[in-house]
C-alpha cells in the first residue's frame, strides 16, 4: 500500500530557515564541574552504550556512568541539588572495553568485555545503589579468543538479564548459547536458540522482557523478511512471528537495508526497516511491524514509499540538492501514551576519510493507535564535528512525555549556540519551533556536549553535560526543570 502524501508538510527548522529562535523556556537550576575523559572506539557507528545516565526509581536521584581514565570508569550517584551521594570505580585493564550499564531497583550493573590471546568473557560489576558500594562480579559469558564477540541483554527494568556466545560453521550463525540470570545474577536456565530450521539468516539480537520472555530478532531469507523467536523459560515450544518486508515488486528485488528493534512497555518488540533497491541501492521504502506474543498479534503497518516527490521535500526542507537518499538511518522507535508511535530516522556519515562528522535531518513517520501512517515530516538541521568525536555531541535525544515527542539537539541557531528543544505532537505531526534550553553552549570545535549523559528524570527535569564558553576547558553537569 502507499502512503498518502495528503498530509505530507515539511518542517523548515534549519538555522538558515528559521526565522527566529524562540527564547529559553528553560531554567538551569544548578550546575557542578563534571570529570570526563572522551571514549574512542574502532567503530563509531557501532557505540554500545548510548545511554549513561539513568534515574533512580522511587527518588529524584539519578546516576551516572563516567569514563574517567583510560584505565578507569567511575559510577557516582547524584541527589537533587548535584550533590554525590557516593562514587565507585571500575577500573578496565588493557584488552578490557565497555558492553552495557543498567539499574534495576537494587543495583547499578556495568558489564565489560574482556580479551586476551587465551580468550574472552563478559564481566558483570553490580554496585549497591543505595550504599556505592560494589558486589562481588560474575562471569557471565566466555569464549575462545577467536570467536565472535559475546554479548548480553538486560531487560528494560534491569531485573533480566541474557548473557550469550555463538556458535558458528565455517563462519555461519547456527545457534546461540544462552544463560538466562536474575538480578542478583543467580543463573535461572541455561538454552540453545537454535537456527538449524531457518536457512539464511542475518544478525540475530536477544531481548529479554522484564517478566523474563526473550526474543530473538533476525533477518532471514535472503535478507526479506523480519523474524522473530520466542522463548519461555517454562515452556518448551519457541513461538515464531515472520513477515516478508523485501521481495520482487514490478521486476525489482527489494531488500533490508537497514533495521531498529525496540521492546517496549517491557513486553512488546517492534520492528523497523529500511528496504532497498538490492541492485542500485535506492532507498525503496520504510516498513514498521508490531510483534506482540503475548496476544498473539502480528501487526504490518502499510509501507511508506520514498518517491520522488518525497526526496524532493527533503531537498526543500534542507535547502540541498540530493539526487538520491544516502547516510538515513532508522535512529528510534517511539510509542505515546495514547498509543501513536512515532520513527526517527536520521541521516549522518562521515564525508570523507578523517573529515567532519555529519548529522543532518531528522525524518520522522507516525502512526496511529491502529498502526496506520498518519503523517510524516523532515526537521531540517546541521551538526558538525570533528572526525575524532565521532557522533559524541552531535544527532538528538529523544523521549516520549505524555502523548508527544520530546527532542533535543545541540545547534547553532541565530548565531546562539545552545541545546535547542522540539516538540512533535504524536497524533498529528504538528513540530514546534526549537528552543533554546539557556546554557549557552561554547562553539569552538571543542568538546562542548557529551550527548550520551542527556537524560530526562520526570516530565519537567532534564540532566546534560556541556561546556559553557571557549574560555572554560572544563564541562559541567547541568540539571534543567522546564517552565
Amino acid at each position: 500500500m502507499r502512503f498518502s502524501f495528503l498530509h505530507l508538510s515539511v518542517a523548515l527548522l534549519a538555522a538558515g530557515l528559521c526565522l527566529q529562535a524562540p527564547a529559553a523556556e528553560a531554567q538551569r537550576v544548578r550546575s557542578t564541574p563534571f570529570a570526563y575523559v572522551p571514549e574512542h572506539t574502532e567503530d563509531p557507528y557501532n557505540q554500545r552504550v548510548h545511554v549513561k545516565t539513568l534515574p533512580v526509581a522511587g527518588s529524584k536521584d539519578f546516576i551516572i556512568l563516567s569514563h574517567r581514565s583510560a584505565s578507569e570508569y567511575a559510577v557516582e550517584r547524584y541527589d537533587a541539588d548535584l550533590k554525590k551521594v557516593w562514587s565507585a570505580a571500575v577500573p578496565v585493564a588493557a584488552g578490557e572495553s565497555l558492553e552495557a550499564f543498567a539499574r534495576n531497583d537494587q543495583q547499578a550493573l556495568v558489564v565489560l568485555h574482556h580479551k586476551d590471546e587465551t580468550g574472552q568473557h563478559l564481566l558483570v560489576q553490580p554496585i549497591d545503589l543505595k550504599t556505592g558500594q560494589k558486589l562481588p562480579s560474575k562471569k557471565v559469558a566466555e569464549g575462545g579468543p577467536r570467536e565472535r564477540r559475546p554479548g548480553i541483554s538486560i531487560s528494560p527494568d534491569g531485573t533480566q538479564l541474557v548473557a550469550f556466545r555463538y556458535v558458528t560453521r565455517e563462519e555461519q550463525i547456527k545457534a546461540l548459547n544462552a544463560v538466562h540470570y536474575d538480578r542478583q545474577l543467580n543463573k535461572l536456565k541455561d538454552r540453545s536458540y537454535d537456527f538449524a530450521a531457518l536457512g539464511s539468516f542475518f544478525s540475530p539480537t536477544v531481548y529479554v522482557a522484564n517478566d523474563g520472555t526473550q526474543y530473538v530478532a533476525l533477518i532471514s531469507d535472503n535478507n526479506q523478511k523480519l523474524t522473530v523467536r520466542r522463548y519461555a523459560d517454562a515452556e518448551p515450544e519457541v513461538k515464531v512471528m515472520s513477515v516478508a518486508v523485501g521481495g520482487t515488486f514490478s521486476g525489482k528485488k527489494v531488500t533490508v537495508r537497514d533495521t531498529q528493534w525496540r521492546l517496549l512497555d517491557g513486553k512488546t518488540l517492534y520492528g523497523a526497516a529500511i528496504c532497498a533497491d538490492y541492485n542500485s541501492g535506492d532507498y525503496y521504502s520504510l516498513k514498521l511491524v508490531k510483534f506482540d506474543f503475548a496476544n498473539t498479534d502480528m501487526k504490518f503497518a502499510p509501507e511508506f514509499k520514498f518517491t520522488p516527490e518525497y526526496l524532493a521535500a527533503v531537498n526543500k526542507a534542507t535547502g540541498g540538492s540530493a539526487k538520491r537518499l544516502d547516510d538515513v538511518y532508522i535512529s528510534d522507535v517511539l510509542r505515546t501514551d495514547d498509543q501513536n508511535v512515532v520513527v526517527v530516522a536520521e541521516k549522518k556519515a562521515e564525508e570523507g576519510e578523517n573529515a567532519p562528522v555529519h548529522a543532518r535531518e531528522l525524518h520522522l513517520f507516525g502512526y496511529n493507535e491502529f498502526q496506520s501512517p498518519t503523517w510524516q515530516k523532515i526537521v531540517a538541521k546541521h551538526q558538525v564535528a570533528p572526525a575524532a568525536e565521532s557522533f559524541t555531541g552531535i544527532g538528538y535525544r529523544a523521549t516520549t512525555i505524555g502523548n508527544e515527542v520530546s527532542i533535543v539537539t545541540m545547534e547553532k541557531l541565530q548565531n546562539k549556540s545552545d541545546l535547542f528543544g522540539r516538540k512533535v505532537t504524536a497524533a498529528t505531526g504538528v513540530v514546534s519551533a526549537p528552543k533554546a534550553l539557556g546554557l549557552n553552549v561554547a562553539n569552538d570545535q571543542q568538546l562542548a556536549y557529551v550527548k550520551d549523559f542527556t537524560a530526562w528524570l520526570d516530565d519537567k527535569t532534564m540532566v546534560v553535560v556541556t561546556r559553557p564558553n571557549k574560555k572554560s576547558a572544563a564541562l559541567q553537569l547541568n540539571k534543567i526543570v522546564l517552565k
